[in-house]
Formats: structure tokens, C-alpha cells, sequence
């Protein structure tokens, strides 16, 4: 594996991308913007833009897994996505288990001020839910990070 410093995660969806920044040397991330999408494509000129401007090592995708660990429709376009940002921008891509992140993303929002009852569409979660995934896949990959 290459040397790793800094990673973007993606939330995948259909209609809007949540990109997310880690450092590995605070392994840290955090949330950094939505991206639209028109029936599950991206605006590539807006991915490649912000992979020109942040030069991540690699790239990790949510996987939006079935609660029992098997693949889900949206799962299988989530792959599609990764093999295409592989494609285009020949950076290393990594998959995470994404279950449960949007949940935990909306819990997230209200702790840092959301308002109860504001709709999904004013007050999007996928930025964070891109973070928590991102967070996620570099707790479970630490022992990489500390040689």
C-alpha cells in the first residue's frame, strides 16, 4: 500500500455525493461539501476539481451494505462509482461498510444544531455521512497509518 496522508471520502448516492477529508497524522476527518448528481452521475468536472485541489492517496467509498452484510442494489452502483474515480483519476479506492451512517449522521446534525423537524432536502446529511465512513474505514485500518 502506498503512503497515505490524505484521503476523500465519498458518500454515493443518486441524487447528491457527500465528500468528506481525512489526515492520517491526526487520524481525523471531517465533512467538506454535497455534490449533486442527476440519476446516479456524478458532475465529474466537480470530483475532479476537488481532486486536483486536496491531491488526496486514495479514495474511500461508503458501502451501503444490507443490515445482514450482503450487497444492496445501491451497493452495487457504489462499486460501479469507485471503479470509475479508479479509472479516471488512477487513485488507489477503498470500500467501507456504510451501514448505518446516514442514521448516525442525522443524530450528528442535531448535536451540532440542526433543527428537529427541517427536511432532509434544506439540511443534507451526506457530507457528514461521507465523514463518519471515512472516520470509520481509518479506525479500522490504524495499524496501516502507524508505521
Amino acid at each position: 500500500m502506498p503512503a497515505l496522508r490524505l484521503l476523500l471520502g465519498f458518500d454515493y448516492g443518486t441524487k447528491q455525493i457527500g465528500v468528506a477529508v481525512g489526515q492520517v497524522i491526526t487520524g481525523q476527518a471531517r465533512d467538506l461539501c454535497t455534490l449533486k448528481a442527476q440519476q446516479g452521475v456524478p458532475d465529474w468536472s466537480q470530483i475532479e476539481a476537488l481532486i486536483r485541489e486536496w491531491k488526496p492517496d486514495a479514495i474511500v467509498v461508503g458501502l451501503p451494505l444490507n443490515m445482514d452484510g450482503t450487497p444492496s442494489d445501491m451497493s452495487v452502483k457504489a462499486e460501479k462509482f469507485s471503479r470509475r474515480i479508479n479509472g479516471r483519476f488512477n487513485l488507489p479506492v477503498y470500500t467501507h461498510d456504510e451501514r448505518l451512517t446516514t442514521f448516525e449522521a442525522k443524530g450528528e446534525r442535531m448535536s451540532r444544531g440542526g433543527q428537529r423537524g427541517s427536511s432532509y432536502k434544506d439540511n443534507p446529511v451526506d457530507a457528514i455521512a461521507a465523514m463518519l465512513l471515512l472516520q470509520g474505514w481509518m479506525d479500522a485500518n490504524a495499524e496501516l497509518f502507524s508505521a
